[in-house]
């Protein structure tokens, strides 16, 4: 026979195990609180597709790499500095609204392939030219006895803006 509290922690366990399974599709917009520079001169209604998204994150990644390959970026939590490795942008990749963009990608620890970042970034495409201008840590590496590493995400989206989890 269960006790109570046995039978709490196996339900908040295969809750947790359906967060991790179905979380990567479950996002929505970023943050309305991340405000796009408002110093653009001259607003464009230049529209940019997948493509153009995807290879502006290929080349902001590429030209912010040290020496060693690896993209360094604060972590607004922790203060730490990260030297991650780039694995990918994921899809899809989006139109928030008028000229901004987002894109959510995957950034490994050096040296550990399986602690991986969810980090996101924020574009904006008012000169008629996509410009990173926001970056953020998403999903941070957990491990779990029963799952291995995952990705524990900081917050979510809710109707365009940022939820911070805890």
């Amino acid at each position: 026979m269960l006790n109570r509290k046995f039978s709490t922690t196996k339900i908040n366990s295969l809750l947790f195990g359906l967060l991790i399974s179905f979380g990567p599709w479950i996002q929505a917009e970023p943050s309305a609180d991340i405000q796009a520079p408002s110093t653009a001169p001259n607003v464009t209604s230049t529209k940019f597709y997948v493509d153009d998204i995807k290879a502006t994150m290929d080349e902001h990644v590429a030209k912010l790499l040290d020496a060693e390959g690896l993209f360094h970026v604060l972590d607004d939590k922790t203060g730490e500095n990260l030297a991650l490795k780039f694995v990918k942008v994921h899809d899809p990749v989006r139109q928030i609204r008028g000229n901004i963009y987002f894109a959510c990608t995957d950034f490994h620890v050096a040296g550990d392939p399986d602690k991986l970042y969810d980090i996101d970034f924020w574009l904006d495409g008012a000169t008629g030219q996509l410009v990173v201008y926001d970056t953020k840590v998403h999903k941070e590496p957990r491990k779990s006895l029963i799952y291995g590493w995952y990705k524990q995400p900081r917050y979510t989206f809710v109707k365009d803006e940022i939820r911070y989890l805890y």
